[in-house]
């Protein structure tokens, strides 16, 4: 398994450990004070998937920060911003490992954080009304861009793992025992 910069950096951070077989689910976010990165992740090469597992470590340690009863549901710009560009810089790692490799919507999220607009992009496709956006974000210069370089463009976001509660673990195995856990 090539394991990149970007990805050892937040292998460091994030809470990681073994799938759970129990999901929970409130209001469409899966709860939980502990993050678990899926076993895929640590064994499959595949450059979308280790991009979108550096998101979800990223995005993860990020609300792990921000803590509170239930990280799971931590939400913020800076959160979101910081684990889109940690996408884009191992995005580009793999673009640079294999050559001609493409993703329409990695291609379309490097076009736009060239274009300079990721901040803004951010807060157009998947800002929260209770984030604290910069005032130099200017969401109606990018709304121009967006309807001139991404029509019909949609989100996306690939978590590559799941919340859980730290003491709700698979049987026979105690949350210390995971070499995954930070």
């Amino acid at each position: 398994m090539r394991i990149t910069p970007s990805l050892l950096a937040l292998l460091a951070l994030a809470t990681v450990a073994a799938c759970n077989n129990e999901i929970y689910v409130r209001d469409g976010v899966t709860d939980g004070d502990t993050f678990y990165l899926a076993p895929r992740a640590l064994a499959d090469n595949d450059p979308i998937l280790q991009s979108w597992a550096a998101y979800s470590l990223s995005r993860s340690a990020c609300q792990l920060q921000i803590g509170g009863a239930n990280p799971a549901r931590a939400s913020s710009y800076g959160c979101e911003l910081t684990a889109r560009r940690h996408l884009l810089e191992t995005w580009e790692e793999q673009r640079a490992a294999n050559p001609g490799l493409s993703d329409d919507y990695l291609d379309s999220l490097t076009m736009v954080s060239d274009a300079g607009h990721l901040d803004e992009y951010v807060v157009f496709y998947l800002g929260s009304p209770a984030w604290q956006v910069p005032a130099e974000v200017n969401v109606e210069t990018f709304r121009r861009w967006q309807r001139k370089h991404l029509p019909g463009h949609r989100s996306s976001t690939r978590i590559i793992g799941s919340w859980n509660y730290a003491d709700k673990v698979m049987p026979g195995l105690s949350a210390n025992d995971s070499p995954y856990r930070h």
